[in-house]
């Protein structure tokens, strides 16, 4: 379950790429923080609980890497492990419920790189295609 980088002026578009649509969000959010540190050297030494919601996988896509980026930020964590418990559909909302692990930002065991201050709605885009699901959307940098 791989994930990809799109060229996009001075944003970088992330494609998340799985066999479920769940792999292909974690994919998008492993994407998204190998943007940011070396997250091979984020130990998984903390939990935390991740919740949202949204009408369409589009749009879920773009608040679960928001609440993570926020979740980074309020903990002052890197995240390296993602893991969708369920997307399901209430009503007319799909509700994302998740776990992510990672550790406090240590700068020089984690490599910072570039910051990404917001998962955007540019680029948005959801396909399933010869068994893959495939979410994509273009981060600010």
């Amino acid at each position: 379950m791989p994930f990809e980088y799109k060229d996009h002026e001075a944003d970088i578009g992330i494609v998340g790429i799985g066999n479920t649509i769940e792999q292909a969000f974690e994919q998008g959010a492993k994407g998204m923080f190998s943007l940011m540190c070396n997250i091979k050297k984020v130990e998984k030494n903390k939990q935390i609980d991740i919740k949202c919601n949204a009408p369409d996988y589009e749009t879920l896509f773009v608040e679960w890497l928001n609440e993570l980026l926020s979740k980074k930020d309020l903990e002052n964590m890197f995240f390296s492990e993602f893991k969708i418990e369920k997307i399901e559909r209430v009503n007319d909302e799909l509700k994302l419920t998740a776990k992510v692990f990672g550790e406090k930002i240590n700068i020089k065991k984690h490599e910072p790189k570039i910051e990404v201050k917001a998962a955007t709605y540019s680029g948005l885009k959801f396909k399933k295609k010869d068994g893959k699901y495939y979410i994509q959307c273009v981060v600010d940098v």
